[in-house]
């Protein structure tokens, strides 16, 4: 008697596999439920036909008898018809024949029946075995575990792939800052006064667009000496001025922009400039500030010695009624609070110029020249929803470049006002003019930006050797 195993995803899989490759004749040994499904031990007494030749015997003496050799269905017990399912319905029904009509089992078959009397195979054993593997294969506790230890190797998966693209990502910025990098080593090699050049305008504070912009439109004959001159004409036309606007025309101005930036000062250096050529009379001055300790005060200092009015309005309805008393007046010059760009009040301060019944303010952004452009970006970006005027750059003695504060005047088209390069009240406010500011910028760029950006090659040289 030979034994072999058997394993199937349910009972009825693995009866099938011991049919198909033992036959009929197999007793089943004994089952066991795995975690993937049923294995099953199959008893069998002779190769099948279909796999094995089975040599024939040789014959034996005339007078010796034959060994009597008792198949399996002899051993079972089995009269009726040889099959495998009569042999479950016999086990599980127990309607064994009587061993008088059966020869004498031998010791394997008996020990082969005491087996196959304790085992259960029937339908109703197969469809309890299926249903109970359907519910729960696993204890609650093992199937809990089970489940914890899926998701955490979902949740490893996860973080993987998530860390597979970002190195992915990181190497793609890599690849394309070298592509970059060589595309514009050659174009440098093909064009390498051009580069010299945007190279000079951004060192003098331009944006990288603008001075690219700039220098497309350069003739490509020229020397270094002539296409600096011809680029500094040309960033001189693309800015934009506005002339003496605010002292020539009537109506009410105000003056906006972030903390710092000098709004108080130059409302009080243009309402002395006005009243200079119109007369005290003419000329107004209101602040909307109530958060700035002293500033109604300080305001007022400055109208006492100009010998102007000066009001203070703490909402949009005040503003409104002043606007409307003092409408005589040929100008009068509103001056706000200094809010950050990512202030909430910002907006609410911006708002009040938004009453329908308030006669028509003209708005004018204070801006510091020493100011970053990404700031200065911001700065406008914030005042989006407002239609200004112009602009008003400031502080101009205390800036090393002012590139950056030009770049954001021509790329955004904000009209350029007035200048102011100091504290003095009327003297230090001056008319933009675009040739001015350009010079101003090209002479700031050669007393500290080249002199800066020497200095720095000198030192990478240094550093290098």
């Amino acid at each position: 008697m030979k034994i072999r195993r058997f394993f199937g995803k349910d009972m009825r899989e693995a009866l099938s596999q011991v049919k198909a490759e033992l036959g009929s004749d197999a007793v089943i040994m004994s089952n066991r439920k795995l975690a993937d499904g049923i294995e099953l031990v199959a008893a069998y007494d002779k190769e099948p036909e279909a796999k094995l030749s089975i040599k024939k015997p040789a014959p034996s003496a005339p007078g010796q008898a034959k060994a009597a050799v008792p198949s399996l269905s002899e051993i079972i017990g089995d009269d009726g018809p040889d099959s495998l399912k009569a042999l479950l319905e016999k086990q599980h029904g127990g309607s064994f024949q009587s061993p008088a009509s059966a020869p004498a089992p031998s010791a394997n078959a008996q020990h082969a029946n005491q087996i196959a009397s304790h085992l259960d195979f029937s339908e109703a054993f197969i469809d309890d075995v299926e249903a109970s593997q359907h519910t729960s294969e696993f204890p609650s506790h093992q199937a809990s575990s089970l489940n914890e230890s899926l998701d955490n190797n979902s949740a490893a998966k996860s973080d993987e792939l998530s860390q597979i693209k970002e190195e992915l990502a990181s190497l793609r910025n890599v690849l394309q800052y070298q592509v970059a990098d060589l595309m514009e080593a050659k174009s440098r090699r093909q064009q390498p006064v051009h580069h010299y050049l945007i190279q000079r305008l951004t060192d003098m504070g331009l944006s990288q667009s603008l001075a690219e912009q700039l220098i497309s439109y350069t003739p490509s004959h020229y020397n270094e000496r002539d296409a600096w001159v011809y680029l500094l004409n040309l960033l001189a036309n693309r800015i934009n001025v506005t002339g003496n606007d605010i002292l020539t025309q009537k109506g009410a101005v105000a003056l906006v922009g972030p903390t710092g930036t000098g709004k108080t000062t130059t409302v009080a250096k243009l309402a002395a400039r006005y009243a200079q050529k119109y007369g005290a009379d003419s000329v107004a001055m209101i602040t909307i500030d109530t958060y700035r300790i002293a500033a109604f005060e300080q305001l007022a200092t400055y109208g006492k010695i100009i010998g102007c009015t000066v009001r203070k309005a703490q909402s949009s309805e005040e503003l409104s009624d002043l606007l409307f008393q003092l409408r005589h007046k040929r100008l009068v010059l509103i001056d706000t609070a200094g809010f950050s760009q990512r202030d909430s009040r910002l907006i609410k301060q911006i708002n009040q110029f938004d009453n329908g019944q308030m006669q028509p303010v003209k708005k004018y952004l204070v801006a510091q020249a020493n100011t970053q452009y990404a700031a200065l970006q911001r700065i406008i970006d914030a005042y989006e929803g407002v239609e200004l005027s112009g602009c008003i750059f400031t502080k101009l003695d205390e800036c090393y470049s002012l590139g950056e504060v030009l770049s954001a005047a021509v790329e955004y088209q904000l009209p350029v006002s007035y200048v102011t390069d100091g504290q003095k009240v009327p003297e230090d406010i001056k008319i933009a003019e675009a040739k001015s500011l350009v010079s101003a910028a090209a002479k700031l760029y050669k007393k500290y930006g080249l002199n800066h950006t020497t200095s720095n090659n000198v030192v990478k040289t240094a550093r290098a050797v």
